[in-house]
């Protein structure tokens, strides 16, 4: 008898439905960049979420935006999963100048998930990458 209610038991546990990873977060995300000196940066940064990283790997430009940015600078735009946001910047060295510092963040729905510096680049990215 015992030994039908410990395989009714594991029957039961191994039916079970398996526990459901959390669901991404989704929402507003933001990027920031400031640095000590305000130049201007070259930046790279999603705007709009790939279906998968092939489709990424593909025709990353449909995804990523590049442009050159003067700092403090933002942008925001709204991801169905904020796992997929990254940015980076950098900025070439100028000989006699003090290195810009630029300090890049990645806020989700007003908390900051993600920040990075250095002294030419900064890169932010989530788990996606």
């Amino acid at each position: 008898m015992l030994a039908a209610a410990s395989i009714a038991a594991s029957s039961a546990t191994a039916n079970a439905d398996p526990e459901q990873p959390p669901a991404p977060p989704t929402g507003n995300v933001k990027y920031t960049l400031t640095s000590d000196t305000g130049v201007t940066f070259n930046v790279n940064y999603l705007v709009a979420q790939p279906p998968s990283k092939d489709a990424y790997n593909a025709d990353p430009y449909t995804y990523l935006k590049k442009e050159e940015v003067p700092t403090p600078w933002e942008f925001t735009t709204t991801l169905e999963d904020a796992q997929w946001a990254t940015i980076d910047a950098s900025a070439a060295a100028h000989g006699g100048q003090a290195p810009p510092n630029p300090h890049c963040e990645i806020s989700v729905d007003g908390q900051v998930v993600s920040q990075s510096s250095g002294p030419y680049t900064a890169r932010c990215m989530l788990s996606r990458w």
